[in-house]
Protein backbone atom coordinates (compact mmCIF):
# COMPACT_ATOMS: atom_id res chain seq x y z
CA UNK A 1 0.00 0.00 0.00
CA UNK A 2 1.37 3.38 -1.11
CA UNK A 3 1.59 5.68 2.13
CA UNK A 4 1.68 9.58 1.97
CA UNK A 5 5.26 10.81 2.79
CA UNK A 6 3.92 13.97 4.32
CA UNK A 7 0.96 12.77 6.75
CA UNK A 8 3.39 13.08 9.47
CA UNK A 9 4.14 16.59 8.62
CA UNK A 10 0.36 17.30 8.58
CA UNK A 11 -0.78 15.47 11.84
CA UNK A 12 2.13 17.30 13.45
CA UNK A 13 0.82 20.47 12.17
CA UNK A 14 -2.66 20.04 13.17
CA UNK A 15 -1.18 18.57 16.66
CA UNK A 16 0.50 21.62 17.58
CA UNK A 17 -1.14 24.30 16.12
CA UNK A 18 -4.11 26.33 18.45
CA UNK A 19 -7.46 25.47 17.18
CA UNK A 20 -10.05 28.43 17.56
CA UNK A 21 -12.68 27.10 16.43
CA UNK A 22 -15.64 25.53 18.62
CA UNK A 23 -16.86 21.72 18.85
CA UNK A 24 -19.43 21.88 16.30
CA UNK A 25 -22.24 21.01 18.80
CA UNK A 26 -21.11 24.46 20.01
CA UNK A 27 -19.43 23.52 22.96
CA UNK A 28 -16.45 24.72 25.34
CA UNK A 29 -13.34 22.87 23.27
CA UNK A 30 -9.99 22.61 25.63
CA UNK A 31 -8.04 24.81 22.86
CA UNK A 32 -11.23 27.70 23.60
CA UNK A 33 -10.66 27.22 27.21
CA UNK A 34 -7.35 27.52 26.91
CA UNK A 35 -7.59 31.11 25.19
CA UNK A 36 -10.57 32.32 27.65
CA UNK A 37 -7.94 31.21 30.84
CA UNK A 38 -5.27 32.83 29.09
CA UNK A 39 -7.76 36.32 29.21
CA UNK A 40 -7.21 36.86 32.80
CA UNK A 41 -3.60 37.90 33.78
CA UNK A 42 -3.75 37.38 37.25
CA UNK A 43 -1.97 40.82 38.12
CA UNK A 44 -1.53 42.38 41.63
CA UNK A 45 -4.49 44.72 41.13
CA UNK A 46 -7.18 41.80 39.85
CA UNK A 47 -5.60 39.64 43.28
CA UNK A 48 -6.45 42.62 45.34
CA UNK A 49 -10.11 43.09 43.92
CA UNK A 50 -10.61 39.70 43.92
CA UNK A 51 -10.05 39.58 48.04
CA UNK A 52 -12.07 42.15 48.29
CA UNK A 53 -15.10 41.24 46.22
CA UNK A 54 -15.32 37.38 47.94
CA UNK A 55 -15.24 38.77 51.23
CA UNK A 56 -17.92 41.74 51.36
CA UNK A 57 -20.78 43.34 49.33
CA UNK A 58 -20.13 44.74 45.49
CA UNK A 59 -22.18 47.22 45.82
CA UNK A 60 -19.70 49.13 48.89
CA UNK A 61 -17.01 48.57 46.77
CA UNK A 62 -18.55 50.06 43.91
CA UNK A 63 -19.76 52.76 45.67
CA UNK A 64 -18.87 56.08 43.55
CA UNK A 65 -17.33 58.31 46.17
CA UNK A 66 -17.38 61.71 44.18
CA UNK A 67 -21.21 61.02 43.60
CA UNK A 68 -21.62 60.47 47.20
CA UNK A 69 -19.84 63.46 48.70
CA UNK A 70 -22.02 65.79 45.96
CA UNK A 71 -25.66 64.92 46.76
CA UNK A 72 -28.42 67.61 49.03
CA UNK A 73 -31.75 67.02 49.94
CA UNK A 74 -33.13 70.59 49.25
CA UNK A 75 -36.17 71.15 46.25
CA UNK A 76 -37.44 73.83 44.62
CA UNK A 77 -40.86 72.28 44.04
CA UNK A 78 -42.30 70.14 46.87
CA UNK A 79 -45.90 68.77 47.87
CA UNK A 80 -45.93 68.03 51.52
CA UNK A 81 -45.81 64.55 52.41
CA UNK A 82 -48.42 63.16 54.87
CA UNK A 83 -47.36 60.50 56.52
CA UNK A 84 -45.28 57.66 55.36
CA UNK A 85 -47.31 54.11 54.92
CA UNK A 86 -45.76 50.54 54.58
CA UNK A 87 -46.81 48.03 52.06
CA UNK A 88 -44.48 45.47 54.56
CA UNK A 89 -43.58 42.05 52.67
CA UNK A 90 -46.20 42.55 49.97
CA UNK A 91 -46.71 43.74 46.02
CA UNK A 92 -48.97 45.79 47.01
CA UNK A 93 -47.02 49.10 45.82
CA UNK A 94 -49.15 50.09 43.06
CA UNK A 95 -52.23 50.00 45.63
CA UNK A 96 -50.62 52.22 48.54
CA UNK A 97 -49.45 54.74 45.55
CA UNK A 98 -52.87 54.98 44.19
CA UNK A 99 -54.74 55.28 47.64
CA UNK A 100 -51.60 58.03 48.58
CA UNK A 101 -52.52 60.36 45.89
CA UNK A 102 -56.23 60.13 46.94
CA UNK A 103 -55.24 60.65 50.38
CA UNK A 104 -53.10 63.81 50.06
CA UNK A 105 -55.86 65.23 48.55
CA UNK A 106 -58.15 64.70 50.67
CA UNK A 107 -56.54 65.33 54.10
CA UNK A 108 -55.89 68.84 52.33
CA UNK A 109 -59.33 69.25 51.00
CA UNK A 110 -60.97 68.47 54.34
CA UNK A 111 -58.26 70.00 56.39
CA UNK A 112 -57.68 66.36 58.23
CA UNK A 113 -54.77 65.34 59.86
CA UNK A 114 -53.47 61.99 59.81
CA UNK A 115 -55.34 60.08 57.78
CA UNK A 116 -55.02 56.26 55.72
CA UNK A 117 -57.33 54.28 53.48
CA UNK A 118 -57.44 50.31 54.41
CA UNK A 119 -55.19 48.71 51.56
CA UNK A 120 -56.66 45.71 52.91
CA UNK A 121 -60.26 45.65 52.11
CA UNK A 122 -59.10 47.23 48.62
CA UNK A 123 -56.72 44.56 47.83
CA UNK A 124 -59.54 41.45 49.28
CA UNK A 125 -61.40 42.90 46.52
CA UNK A 126 -58.62 42.94 43.64
CA UNK A 127 -57.80 39.38 44.26
CA UNK A 128 -61.19 37.67 43.99
CA UNK A 129 -61.93 40.37 40.69
CA UNK A 130 -58.32 39.31 39.52
CA UNK A 131 -59.26 35.28 40.15
CA UNK A 132 -62.27 35.88 37.87
CA UNK A 133 -60.04 37.73 35.62
CA UNK A 134 -57.85 34.95 35.19
CA UNK A 135 -61.02 32.29 35.28
CA UNK A 136 -62.71 33.70 32.32
CA UNK A 137 -59.89 33.93 30.70
CA UNK A 138 -59.73 30.52 30.47
CA UNK A 139 -62.97 29.70 29.22
CA UNK A 140 -62.79 32.38 26.70
CA UNK A 141 -59.55 30.37 25.48
CA UNK A 142 -61.00 26.65 25.83
CA UNK A 143 -61.00 26.02 22.37
CA UNK A 144 -57.08 27.07 21.98
CA UNK A 145 -54.69 24.14 23.01
CA UNK A 146 -52.48 24.22 26.28
CA UNK A 147 -49.08 25.36 24.27
CA UNK A 148 -51.07 28.81 22.90
CA UNK A 149 -48.84 31.57 24.15
CA UNK A 150 -51.98 33.05 25.70
CA UNK A 151 -53.37 29.90 27.35
CA UNK A 152 -49.66 29.60 28.67
CA UNK A 153 -49.73 33.53 29.55
CA UNK A 154 -52.46 32.86 31.39
CA UNK A 155 -51.48 29.87 33.58
CA UNK A 156 -48.23 31.54 34.48
CA UNK A 157 -50.01 34.95 35.94
CA UNK A 158 -53.05 33.59 37.17
CA UNK A 159 -53.27 35.36 40.42
CA UNK A 160 -50.32 37.83 41.86
CA UNK A 161 -50.57 40.61 44.57
CA UNK A 162 -48.29 43.11 41.91
CA UNK A 163 -50.37 45.91 39.54
CA UNK A 164 -50.51 49.13 38.05
CA UNK A 165 -52.83 52.15 38.46
CA UNK A 166 -55.52 50.40 36.17
CA UNK A 167 -56.00 48.22 39.61
CA UNK A 168 -56.79 51.27 41.50
CA UNK A 169 -59.94 52.50 39.61
CA UNK A 170 -61.20 49.41 38.22
CA UNK A 171 -61.62 48.73 42.08
CA UNK A 172 -62.55 51.55 43.71
CA UNK A 173 -64.98 52.68 41.51
CA UNK A 174 -66.44 49.18 41.97
CA UNK A 175 -65.86 48.61 45.24
CA UNK A 176 -65.61 52.24 47.09
CA UNK A 177 -63.13 52.69 49.94
CA UNK A 178 -62.93 52.36 53.46
CA UNK A 179 -60.55 53.89 56.33
CA UNK A 180 -57.84 51.92 57.90
CA UNK A 181 -59.39 51.48 60.68
CA UNK A 182 -62.20 50.00 59.10
CA UNK A 183 -60.68 46.86 57.90
CA UNK A 184 -57.23 46.29 59.08
CA UNK A 185 -54.20 44.53 58.32
CA UNK A 186 -53.88 41.23 58.49
CA UNK A 187 -50.91 39.07 58.71
CA UNK A 188 -51.79 37.58 55.24
CA UNK A 189 -52.06 40.90 53.83
CA UNK A 190 -48.76 42.07 54.91
CA UNK A 191 -47.19 38.71 53.86
CA UNK A 192 -48.86 37.76 51.45
CA UNK A 193 -46.57 35.26 49.45
CA UNK A 194 -47.85 32.53 50.68
CA UNK A 195 -51.74 33.01 50.72
CA UNK A 196 -51.74 34.12 46.89
CA UNK A 197 -49.44 31.48 45.91
CA UNK A 198 -52.22 28.84 47.84
CA UNK A 199 -54.84 30.60 45.49
CA UNK A 200 -52.75 30.43 42.47
CA UNK A 201 -52.54 26.97 42.95
CA UNK A 202 -56.17 26.33 43.35
CA UNK A 203 -57.03 28.69 40.25
CA UNK A 204 -54.39 26.46 38.49
CA UNK A 205 -56.39 23.17 38.95
CA UNK A 206 -59.50 25.32 38.36
CA UNK A 207 -58.25 26.41 35.40
CA UNK A 208 -57.76 22.59 34.23
CA UNK A 209 -61.28 21.56 35.08
CA UNK A 210 -62.73 24.09 33.02
CA UNK A 211 -61.08 23.26 29.72
CA UNK A 212 -62.02 19.93 30.54
CA UNK A 213 -65.46 20.52 31.01
CA UNK A 214 -65.40 22.35 27.57
CA UNK A 215 -63.57 19.82 26.19
CA UNK A 216 -66.26 16.95 26.67
CA UNK A 217 -68.91 19.53 25.35
CA UNK A 218 -70.21 21.82 28.29
CA UNK A 219 -72.45 24.66 27.60
CA UNK A 220 -71.18 27.98 28.17
CA UNK A 221 -73.79 28.21 30.79
CA UNK A 222 -72.49 25.15 32.54
CA UNK A 223 -69.14 27.20 32.39
CA UNK A 224 -69.98 29.80 34.04
CA UNK A 225 -71.73 28.34 36.82
CA UNK A 226 -68.98 26.13 37.79
CA UNK A 227 -66.87 29.63 37.51
CA UNK A 228 -69.40 30.81 40.15
CA UNK A 229 -68.89 28.57 42.44
CA UNK A 230 -65.02 28.24 42.15
CA UNK A 231 -65.02 31.89 42.91
CA UNK A 232 -67.08 31.04 46.28
CA UNK A 233 -64.10 28.75 47.30
CA UNK A 234 -61.39 31.75 46.60
CA UNK A 235 -64.16 34.01 48.12
CA UNK A 236 -63.80 31.74 51.61
CA UNK A 237 -59.93 31.59 51.25
CA UNK A 238 -60.01 35.42 51.09
CA UNK A 239 -61.73 35.90 53.87
CA UNK A 240 -59.86 33.09 55.96
CA UNK A 241 -56.90 35.08 55.48
CA UNK A 242 -57.82 39.12 55.20
CA UNK A 243 -61.14 39.85 57.07
CA UNK A 244 -64.73 39.62 55.38
CA UNK A 245 -65.24 43.29 53.57
CA UNK A 246 -67.59 45.63 55.35
CA UNK A 247 -71.12 46.15 53.99
CA UNK A 248 -71.28 49.68 56.40
CA UNK A 249 -69.35 51.02 58.99
CA UNK A 250 -69.37 54.30 61.60
CA UNK A 251 -66.58 56.80 60.80
CA UNK A 252 -65.49 59.85 62.94
CA UNK A 253 -64.23 62.67 60.86
CA UNK A 254 -61.33 64.34 62.72
CA UNK A 255 -60.15 68.11 62.39
CA UNK A 256 -56.01 68.53 62.01
CA UNK A 257 -55.95 68.82 66.02
CA UNK A 258 -57.66 65.38 66.15
CA UNK A 259 -61.09 66.98 67.37
CA UNK A 260 -64.17 65.20 65.97
CA UNK A 261 -65.64 67.51 62.99
CA UNK A 262 -68.81 64.57 62.38
CA UNK A 263 -69.46 61.20 62.80
CA UNK A 264 -71.98 59.38 60.04
CA UNK A 265 -72.49 55.62 59.05
CA UNK A 266 -71.17 55.52 55.61
CA UNK A 267 -71.01 52.32 52.90
CA UNK A 268 -67.83 51.63 51.37
CA UNK A 269 -69.36 53.35 48.32
CA UNK A 270 -70.64 56.23 49.54
CA UNK A 271 -67.45 56.56 51.82
CA UNK A 272 -66.21 56.60 48.27
CA UNK A 273 -68.83 58.85 46.72
CA UNK A 274 -68.15 61.92 49.34
CA UNK A 275 -64.20 61.39 49.83
CA UNK A 276 -62.64 60.60 46.51
CA UNK A 277 -65.78 61.22 43.70
CA UNK A 278 -65.73 62.25 40.18
CA UNK A 279 -64.57 60.24 36.88
CA UNK A 280 -61.08 59.13 38.50
CA UNK A 281 -61.38 56.26 35.73
CA UNK A 282 -61.14 58.97 32.88
CA UNK A 283 -59.94 62.26 35.10
CA UNK A 284 -55.96 60.87 34.45
CA UNK A 285 -54.23 60.57 31.89
CA UNK A 286 -51.70 57.78 31.73
CA UNK A 287 -48.29 58.63 30.15
CA UNK A 288 -45.30 56.21 29.31
CA UNK A 289 -41.54 56.55 28.39
CA UNK A 290 -40.78 52.99 26.22
CA UNK A 291 -38.12 53.78 23.40
CA UNK A 292 -38.92 50.03 22.25
CA UNK A 293 -42.39 51.41 20.59
CA UNK A 294 -43.23 54.67 18.59
CA UNK A 295 -43.97 57.71 20.81
CA UNK A 296 -46.84 60.00 20.27
CA UNK A 297 -48.93 57.08 19.96
CA UNK A 298 -51.68 55.64 22.21
CA UNK A 299 -51.18 51.68 23.17
CA UNK A 300 -53.12 49.34 24.74
CA UNK A 301 -52.08 46.29 26.86
CA UNK A 302 -54.33 43.40 26.52
CA UNK A 303 -55.06 41.35 30.38
CA UNK A 304 -53.32 44.24 31.86
CA UNK A 305 -56.21 45.46 33.93
CA UNK A 306 -57.60 43.68 37.24
CA UNK A 307 -61.46 43.39 36.23
CA UNK A 308 -62.42 41.02 33.37
CA UNK A 309 -65.28 44.09 32.58
CA UNK A 310 -62.39 46.75 33.33
CA UNK A 311 -60.23 48.91 31.70
CA UNK A 312 -56.67 47.62 30.02
CA UNK A 313 -53.77 50.06 30.54
CA UNK A 314 -53.83 52.11 27.56
CA UNK A 315 -51.41 55.17 27.72
CA UNK A 316 -48.99 57.65 25.66
CA UNK A 317 -45.82 56.81 25.02
CA UNK A 318 -43.88 59.92 25.14
CA UNK A 319 -40.09 60.84 24.97
CA UNK A 320 -39.28 61.47 28.54
CA UNK A 321 -38.73 65.58 28.74
CA UNK A 322 -42.41 65.68 27.48
CA UNK A 323 -43.38 63.78 30.55
CA UNK A 324 -41.70 65.59 33.42
CA UNK A 325 -42.96 69.17 31.59
CA UNK A 326 -46.36 67.75 32.81
CA UNK A 327 -44.90 66.09 35.91
CA UNK A 328 -43.44 69.46 36.91
CA UNK A 329 -46.48 71.53 36.14
CA UNK A 330 -48.62 69.03 38.49
CA UNK A 331 -46.02 69.08 41.37
CA UNK A 332 -45.82 73.14 41.27
CA UNK A 333 -49.71 72.80 41.37
CA UNK A 334 -49.00 70.74 44.93
CA UNK A 335 -50.97 67.74 43.26
CA UNK A 336 -48.75 64.37 43.93
CA UNK A 337 -49.05 61.73 41.19
CA UNK A 338 -48.29 57.80 40.32
CA UNK A 339 -45.11 57.31 39.61
CA UNK A 340 -43.54 53.92 38.44
CA UNK A 341 -39.85 52.65 37.84
CA UNK A 342 -36.90 50.29 37.83
CA UNK A 343 -36.30 50.73 41.62
CA UNK A 344 -33.51 48.38 42.30
CA UNK A 345 -31.21 49.90 39.62
CA UNK A 346 -28.57 52.43 41.48
CA UNK A 347 -30.26 52.24 44.36
CA UNK A 348 -28.78 52.53 48.18
CA UNK A 349 -31.31 51.80 50.68
CA UNK A 350 -29.41 53.32 53.44
CA UNK A 351 -29.37 56.75 52.18
CA UNK A 352 -32.82 56.31 49.99
CA UNK A 353 -31.10 57.85 46.90
CA UNK A 354 -31.21 56.23 42.93
CA UNK A 355 -28.45 57.42 41.02
CA UNK A 356 -27.11 56.08 37.77
CA UNK A 357 -23.40 57.49 39.20
CA UNK A 358 -23.52 56.10 42.34
CA UNK A 359 -22.05 52.67 41.63
CA UNK A 360 -19.41 52.56 39.34
CA UNK A 361 -19.45 48.28 38.34
CA UNK A 362 -17.54 48.97 35.15
CA UNK A 363 -14.50 50.14 37.16
CA UNK A 364 -14.65 47.78 39.83
CA UNK A 365 -15.11 44.70 37.83
CA UNK A 366 -13.07 46.19 34.68
CA UNK A 367 -15.55 46.19 31.83
CA UNK A 368 -18.38 48.27 30.80
CA UNK A 369 -22.09 47.85 30.95
CA UNK A 370 -23.73 49.88 27.81
CA UNK A 371 -26.56 48.95 26.85
CA UNK A 372 -29.28 51.66 26.32
CA UNK A 373 -32.88 51.83 27.82
CA UNK A 374 -34.14 50.75 25.07
CA UNK A 375 -31.93 47.31 24.53
CA UNK A 376 -32.81 46.71 28.03
CA UNK A 377 -35.76 46.88 27.57
CA UNK A 378 -35.77 44.55 24.49
CA UNK A 379 -33.41 42.37 26.82
CA UNK A 380 -35.69 42.26 29.92
CA UNK A 381 -32.83 43.67 32.00
CA UNK A 382 -35.07 46.60 32.91
CA UNK A 383 -38.77 47.27 33.11
CA UNK A 384 -41.01 48.83 35.86
CA UNK A 385 -40.71 46.96 39.11
CA UNK A 386 -42.29 49.57 41.50
CA UNK A 387 -44.82 52.37 41.83
CA UNK A 388 -44.76 55.38 44.50
CA UNK A 389 -45.79 58.58 44.50
CA UNK A 390 -43.82 61.80 42.50
CA UNK A 391 -44.60 64.82 45.00
CA UNK A 392 -40.97 66.60 44.37
CA UNK A 393 -38.45 68.09 41.70
CA UNK A 394 -35.60 70.87 42.14
CA UNK A 395 -35.72 72.92 39.21
CA UNK A 396 -32.15 75.22 38.56
CA UNK A 397 -32.34 78.75 37.50
CA UNK A 398 -33.26 77.86 33.67
CA UNK A 399 -36.54 75.57 35.00
CA UNK A 400 -34.17 72.35 34.32
CA UNK A 401 -34.97 69.42 36.38
CA UNK A 402 -31.72 68.10 38.96
CA UNK A 403 -33.42 65.87 41.00
CA UNK A 404 -36.87 64.16 42.03
CA UNK A 405 -38.35 62.98 45.22
CA UNK A 406 -40.81 59.92 45.90
CA UNK A 407 -43.21 59.44 48.80
CA UNK A 408 -42.16 55.23 48.87
CA UNK A 409 -44.61 52.85 50.67
CA UNK A 410 -41.72 50.93 52.70
CA UNK A 411 -42.49 52.43 55.85
CA UNK A 412 -39.90 54.93 57.76
CA UNK A 413 -36.21 55.26 56.82
CA UNK A 414 -34.13 57.60 55.18
CA UNK A 415 -35.09 60.70 53.87
CA UNK A 416 -37.86 60.29 56.11
CA UNK A 417 -39.51 57.09 54.22
CA UNK A 418 -38.82 58.94 50.56
CA UNK A 419 -36.54 58.32 47.73
CA UNK A 420 -34.55 60.93 45.98
CA UNK A 421 -33.65 60.22 42.33
CA UNK A 422 -31.43 62.44 39.91
CA UNK A 423 -32.83 63.68 36.74
CA UNK A 424 -30.47 61.01 34.72
CA UNK A 425 -31.48 58.53 36.88
CA UNK A 426 -35.62 59.43 35.95
CA UNK A 427 -34.58 59.40 32.28
CA UNK A 428 -32.98 56.07 32.56
CA UNK A 429 -35.48 53.64 34.87
CA UNK A 430 -38.49 55.90 34.77
CA UNK A 431 -40.93 54.36 33.61
CA UNK A 432 -44.78 55.20 33.69
CA UNK A 433 -46.46 58.30 35.27
CA UNK A 434 -50.35 58.89 35.58
CA UNK A 435 -51.14 63.06 35.54
CA UNK A 436 -54.84 64.60 36.00
CA UNK A 437 -55.87 65.68 32.56
CA UNK A 438 -55.79 68.85 33.25
CA UNK A 439 -51.98 69.28 33.18
CA UNK A 440 -51.43 67.26 29.90
CA UNK A 441 -50.46 69.07 26.74
CA UNK A 442 -52.91 69.70 23.71
CA UNK A 443 -50.90 66.96 21.61
CA UNK A 444 -51.56 64.07 24.20
CA UNK A 445 -55.24 65.34 24.19
CA UNK A 446 -55.32 65.11 20.41
CA UNK A 447 -53.37 61.47 20.50
CA UNK A 448 -55.48 60.13 23.46
CA UNK A 449 -58.60 60.39 20.72
CA UNK A 450 -56.59 57.26 18.22
CA UNK A 451 -57.51 54.39 18.70
CA UNK A 452 -55.14 52.57 20.50
CA UNK A 453 -52.66 50.10 19.55
CA UNK A 454 -53.18 46.62 20.85
CA UNK A 455 -50.16 44.91 22.40
CA UNK A 456 -49.66 41.59 23.99
CA UNK A 457 -49.79 40.79 27.57
CA UNK A 458 -46.62 39.16 27.16
CA UNK A 459 -45.36 42.93 26.03
CA UNK A 460 -41.23 42.83 28.19
CA UNK A 461 -42.42 45.92 29.58
CA UNK A 462 -45.85 45.34 31.05
CA UNK A 463 -44.84 42.93 34.02
CA UNK A 464 -46.91 43.81 37.27
CA UNK A 465 -45.73 46.44 39.31
CA UNK A 466 -44.99 44.64 43.05
CA UNK A 467 -42.70 46.70 44.61
CA UNK A 468 -39.62 45.61 46.11
CA UNK A 469 -40.54 45.49 50.04
CA UNK A 470 -37.89 44.52 52.58
CA UNK A 471 -38.98 41.07 53.45
CA UNK A 472 -39.38 40.73 57.15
Amino acid sequence: MKTNKHLPVILAFILTSPVYAQSSDGGITPDMLQQIKQSYKRTGADKAIQNAITNTSINWLAVNTESKNNFNSHFSHKVNSKGITNQKSSGRCWLFTGLNVFRAKIIAGHKMGDFKFSANYSFFWDQLEKANLFLQGIIDTRTKPMDDRQVEWLFKHELGDGGQFTGVFDILVKYGVVPAEVMVETHSSENTSRMSNLIGLKLKEYGLQLRDQAAKGAKLSALEKAKTEMLGAVYRMLVLNLGEPPASFVWTRTNAKGEPVETKEYTPQSFFQEFIGGDIENDYAMLMNDPTHEYYKLYEVDYNRHRYDGKNWTYVNLPIEDIKAMAVASIKDSTMMYFSCDVNKFLDRERGVLDVNYYDYGALLGTTFGMDKKQRIQTYASSSSHAMTLMAVDLDANGVPRKWMVENSWGPGANNGHLIMTDKWFDEYMFRLVVEKKYITGKVKEIMQQKPIRLPAWNPMFADEEGDAPRL
